[in-house]
């Protein structure tokens, strides 16, 4: 499994791409995390609008095996929900770098602790 070196990590399996000029940001779940989930069913995402904090829940993604809290990795308003990822969950799966982002959002303060991709992949290995 090899995670895009150009995204930061939660320990909580979130991904967060880099800040684009608007000061958005995309947030996924990792390759590890969806394997962990197996087969996403469902996905309950942060509405538009809605701020997020980080660290704490801001949506569900439901597998066939349990139901996993969403967690934000930075705090910020969400300006984007992926509607596709709602339509066809499995994209989480097939797809967690690419199509199964799950939202975008406006960050107002990012946590110091986002992990490298170096750093997740030994975080993800211990």
């Amino acid at each position: 499994m090899s995670n895009p070196q150009q995204l930061r990590y939660s320990k909580e399996h979130e991904w967060l791409s880099a800040v684009d000029a608007d000061g958005v940001a995309t947030v996924g779940i990792t390759e590890f995390a969806a394997n962990s989930l197996g087969d996403v069913v469902f996905a309950q995402l942060p509405p538009v609008g809605d701020t997020v904090t980080a660290g704490e829940s801001c949506g569900e993604l439901e597998s066939t095996k349990s139901v996993s809290d969403l967690y934000s990795p930075v705090t910020g308003e969400v300006t984007e929900a992926n509607q596709a990822v709602v339509d066809d969950p499995a994209l989480v799966n097939t797809a967690p770098f690419e199509g199964g982002w799950l939202f975008k959002v406006k960050i107002t303060d990012e946590p110091a602790d986002l992990l490298s991709a170096a750093e997740y992949d030994a975080f993800t290995a211990g």
